[in-house]
This record gives structure tokens, C-alpha cells and sequence, in this order.
């Protein structure tokens, strides 16, 4: 499963009159994502770059510093709100209900907002920009969305009534196990609102993105954090579990309400200079074979999930729990580590679009190479400090110490996939990026979901909740190298030997730096020093045996935080 905040659009000029509509290839240096020759002017205010800028390896790495440091706010809201749901509610029965009736959220977020309507929405939005700059008859953006929005929404709304008249059945097919079905069910039916308010999210979040509209896309899941958070305090003495299934319909909405003044201020500036002189083009139809291809992909990835879940809803009472727990903090360093991906989508699908698969390829192996070596580092930092992290977040009220220990052995095993989920999220925005119809990685997951299940059931009865995460690891390890092995006769050709090779330094560097930071973070009893001995000792290794990216790699996106003094300084020189 993944979680990551993503799907970036291929950003096309906007309004005016430039009729160019291929970007420079000056914006693409193919040795390194250094500075580029061209200059980029500094991104607005409202996280947006100017339409009219080249996108340039400093405006792409300016961009991925917004999107990661708005990422990580919502992961650290994602922390408490976790936090919060273990102090109340603790590892038992009653957060078993809602995490099962969390599965809508989780499942609507990688559709929807993720991986899903995303492929297949950017692409289309990156084409009625194109067209619009060209100057095309009437207005192709507002063309294409009159030709989907009506029809998305319908079956977003149908599909949200229809999962909350099944919630007692859903319930039973996902946890029939579970103690408390009732409870479960109620959760369920609050949370099927998500549907419709993802679908609107996600749709609002791929136009913006293909607007190179960054702030509001990345901020959606602070804003439905800090409802879920709110609701649990405010409401849950009068309804307990039931105020986190609350909390969830209310930030959805919430995920539309916030990208709406970007949405509607974008659609005003595109008839800003514009003379009506033709008739307004026909609304283009979906995609149906496109949108089928990457929801189908979206929805067999999410189903590890549901795996795990029916799995685990055998096990003893608290299972489940723990698992959640472990994912959640595990995924962290995936989440960060494939902010640069999220933002260089739009440069695959452009060299794509020209023809140019060298620019697409080399473009696509940095990014695995820059995204392996960050998650490798996190990865090795989890699985160290393990006992200390999961003691330091949520070990009090309701969570006991045997609760920590149980998810802490639980994500030790989770981290073991964190590289493979990194690499099946980069690798598969390759085979979308042409905005065609691909059903290769859905085999390539649809194996990968057949592992997990077939090792999940031999080993959820004797290792447990242990044995459900080593199945998820290998069912994705080998969806990432069935994704890797098909590059080559596909979208882009990477070259797998090449990558494989490129990962090896940096692999020993994490298992040498996990064995020394685990012994560090042994030492102090306390857990902030554990953590804090450990997670230093992790780094320190592992930049020492070169596992880090090089230094090229990362000057773009540092280059900020260096001229923040000098900025600081000017601003306040000028009042």
C-alpha cells in the first residue's frame, strides 16, 4: 500500500500569446540534475511557478521542496492524528472497527487523489493547455471539463450511496473476524462520503497540477488531518470511535473547499486575453480504456489492504491496529523520498510527447536513483530505532508497552518493502506518462498482490501480524522487479542492469548503517536519546559509505534554503 500525496500533471504554457509548445530542451540537462543553463524566475507566492517560465532543474527542484515541505506537515499531522486515535481509543476492538472503515478513505485516496485519476486526468489537462496556447477554438480546459466533471461526479456520488447501503456486507467480506461488526458498519457508512469528496479533490488536484498549481494539491491532506484530529477530541467522549469516521467525511469535504479559490481563479485567468472568435471545440469524451487501466492499477494496489486487514482480522484483537500503526510511521520515508518523482512526472510525459525517450529515460533512472538512496537512508533509520520511535509516538493512555513491541516488530519487517514500494511508485508514473493505456503493470501488481496473499495465509497463523507484513514486502518486491524488467520494451527503456547496479553501494551502506544504529540506540534507556543516538549513527554510516545522493543531485533543491538569509535580509531592507 501507499500513501503518498502525489500526481503531479505535465505542465503545458498557459494563457498569452506564445504559440511554443514543446519545452527547451536546455530545461533537461541529461547528465545530472544540476543547475540548468536557463534561468527560472522564482515561483509565485501561491506556490506557483509562471506559466510562461521554462521548467527548468531549479523550478522543478523548487517545486519539489514546496510539495515535500507540505508533505511533511501532513505526515506530521498524519503522526498525531494517529497518536490521538491511540491515546483515546488504544490498539483494541473499537479502533479495529474504524481502521476497517478506514480502508474507504485509504482506497478512495490512491484512486482518486494518488495514482489512479491522476494518470489519467494530467495528461488530458497538459493537452487542453497545449491547445489552449496554441490557440485553439473556444476554450479546450473548460471544454474538458465540461465533458468529465459532470460525469465523474455522478459516479462518484452513486458510488459513495451505493458503499453505504452495502456497509454491513463490505464490513463482512473485509473483517469477518471482527468483534464488533456494528460498529464497523456505522464507521463505514460516514466515511463512504469520501468517495464523492476525494473524486472532487482529485479532479480539482490534477487541473492544478497540470496548471503548475503546487500549494493548494499538497496542502488537502493537512487540512483533512486537522479535521480528523479535531472531531476525535471534540466528539469523542458523546460518540467515541464514530467522531475519527466523522472527522474523515468532514476533511474531505474540506480537501475540495481549499483548492477551490486556485481552481476558480485558474479557470478565470484562461479567458483572460482571450478573443472568442470560433466556436468553442466539442467536449472530448474519457479515456475510458486509459482510466480503466490506471483505477484497475490503483485499486490492485490498494488491495494489499484488504489483505491484510482479512488477514489480520483473525488474529487477536489489536492486530490490525498494530499493523496500521507500523505502516503509517514505515511509509514515512517513502512519502518524502518520492517528492522529486511527483514533480519531474511532467518532464517524462513531455519527452515522451516529443519523442524524445533518451530525455525520458535518463530523467527516470535519476529519479529512481536519487528516490532509492533517501528511502534506503529512512528505512535503515526505522528499522534501528524501531522500539524507541514507536515508544516516543504512541506509547501512553490506551497504548501499552506490549503494544509497542508488537508494532514495533511489526514495522521492522514493513521497512524491508520500503525500497520496492519506492521504486513500484516511481517506475509506474514511466508507463502512464504517455497518457495511453497500459495493462502491463497491472499484471506486473496483480502478481504481486498473489505473493502477498498466498505467504500471508502461510504465515499470518504462526507468525501473525509479522507474517502479514513480510508477505507485503515480497508481494511488492516483486511487483517492483517485474515493473523494472518490462521498462525496457515499453514507454521509457530504462536500463535495469544499469539501475540495479547503481543500487548496490547504497544498499550495503543501509544494512551497515541499520546493524550500527540499532546498537546505538541500545545504549540510552531513555527513548528520545535512543532515537536521537540511532538516527545519528544511521546517517552518519551511511553518508560515510556513500549511500547518500551526490551532490549535483541535491545543490537545486538546497539552493533555496541557501539563499533564505540573503532573502530574508532583502525583505527587510526594502519595507
Amino acid at each position: 500500500m501507499t500513501r503518498t500525496p502525489d500526481g503531479t500533471g505535465e505542465p503545458q504554457p498557459g494563457t498569452g500569446t506564445s504559440a511554443v509548445t514543446a519545452v527547451p530542451r536546455t530545461l533537461e540537462p541529461e547528465s545530472s540534475l544540476g543547475p540548468s543553463a536557463v534561468a527560472a524566475p522564482l515561483p509565485s507566492p501561491a506556490g506557483r511557478p509562471p506559466e510562461s517560465a521554462p521548467l527548468t532543474s531549479r523550478l522543478l527542484a523548487r517545486a519539489a521542496l514546496l510539495t515535500a515541505c507540505l508533505s511533511v506537515a501532513a505526515a506530521l499531522l498524519g503522526l498525531v492524528r494517529d497518536q490521538s486515535l491511540a491515546r483515546l481509543f488504544g490498539a483494541g476492538r473499537d479502533t479495529d472497527a474504524f481502521l476497517v472503515a478506514w480502508t474507504v478513505p485509504e482506497f478512495a485516496a490512491t484512486l482518486l487523489i494518488e495514482d489512479g485519476l491522476a494518470f489519467a486526468l494530467i495528461p488530458a489537462f497538459s493537452a487542453a493547455l497545449a491547445r489552449r496556447a496554441r490557440g485553439d477554438a473556444g476554450d479546450p480546459v473548460r471544454s474538458l471539463m465540461a465533458g468529465t466533471l459532470p460525469r465523474l461526479a455522478a459516479a462518484f456520488a452513486a458510488a459513495g450511496v451505493l458503499l453505504a447501503l452495502a456497509a454491513p456486507w463490505c464490513v463482512a467480506v473485509l473483517a469477518p473476524g471482527l468483534p464488533d461488526p456494528d460498529l464497523a458498519v456505522d464507521c463505514t457508512r460516514l466515511t463512504a462520503s469520501c468517495v464523492l469528496s476525494f473524486g472532487l479533490a482529485g479532479y480539482c488536484s490534477a487541473a492544478l497540477r497540470a496548471h503548475r498549481r503546487f500549494l493548494a494539491p499538497a496542502a488537502i491532506y493537512i487540512v483533512h488531518n486537522v479535521a480528523i484530529i479535531t472531531a476525535m477530541y471534540a466528539f469523542g467522549g458523546r460518540w467515541g470511535v464514530r467522531s475519527a469516521a466523522f472527522g474523515v467525511a468532514a476533511g474531505g469535504c474540506l480537501m475540495v473547499v481549499v483548492q477551490l479559490p486556485s481552481m476558480l481563479g485558474e479557470l478565470r485567468r484562461g479567458r483572460g486575453g482571450r478573443t472568442e472568435l470560433r466556436p468553442a471545440a466539442p467536449a472530448p469524451p474519457l479515456d475510458v480504456p486509459l482510466l480503466a487501466a490506471v483505477l484497475l492499477f490503483a485499486l490492485c494496489r490498494q488491495s494489499q489492504v484488504l489483505i491484510e486487514r482479512f488477514l489480520a482480522s483473525g488474529l487477536p484483537a489489536g492486530a490490525i491496529s498494530h499493523l496500521n500503526y507500523a505502516q503509517k510511521v514505515a511509509q514515512i520515508p517513502m512519502t518524502l523520498s518520492m517528492m522529486l518523482s511527483t514533480v519531474t512526472f511532467p518532464v517524462v510525459a513531455r519527452a515522451l510527447a516529443d519523442g524524445d525517450t533518451e530525455r525520458a529515460r535518463g530523467r527516470v533512472e535519476r529519479d529512481v536513483a536519487v528516490a532509492a538512496r533517501l528511502v534506503l537512508l529512512g528505512a535503515a533509520a526505522v528499522v534501528a530505532c524501531a522500539p524507541q520511535l514507536i515508544g516516543l509516538l504512541f506509547q501512553r493512555g490506551a497504548f501499552t508497552a506490549q503494544d509497542t513491541a508488537a508494532t514495533a516488530g511489526v514495522m521492522r519487517v514493513y521497512a524491508l518493502g520500503l525500497l520496492a514500494q519506492t521504486l513500484t511508485g516511481v517506475l509506474v508514473r514511466s508507463y502512464f506518462s504517455a497518457g495511453r493505456a497500459t495493462w502491463y503493470p497491472l499484471a506486473a501488481m496483480a502478481a504481486g498482490i498473489a505473493a502477498t496473499c498466498g505467504l500471508g495465509a502461510c504465515t499470518a497463523g504462526s507468525l501473525g501480524a509479522v507474517g502479514i507484513a513480510a508477505a507485503n514486502a515480497a508481494g511488492i518486491t516483486l511487483t517492483a522487479a517485474l515493473l523494472l524488467a518490462g521498462t525496457g520494451r515499453r514507454r521509457v527503456p530504462l536500463r535495469a542492469g544499469a539501475v540495479l547496479r547503481g543500487l548496490g553501494r547504497p544498499l550495503g551502506a543501509a544494512g551497515a548503517a541499520t546493524v550500527a544504529g540499532g546498537l546505538a540506540a541500545g545504549v540510552p534507556s531513555a527513548a528520545p536519546a535512543g532515537l536521537a543516538a540511532g538516527a545519528a549513527t544511521v546517517t552518519v554510516v551511511f553518508l560515510l559509505l556513500g549511500g547518500a545522493p551526490g551532490a549535483r543531485a541535491l545543490a537545486p533543491a538546497l539552493r533555496p534554503v541557501r539563499s533564505l538569509p540573503q532573502r530574508l535580509a532583502h525583505a527587510l531592507t526594502t519595507r
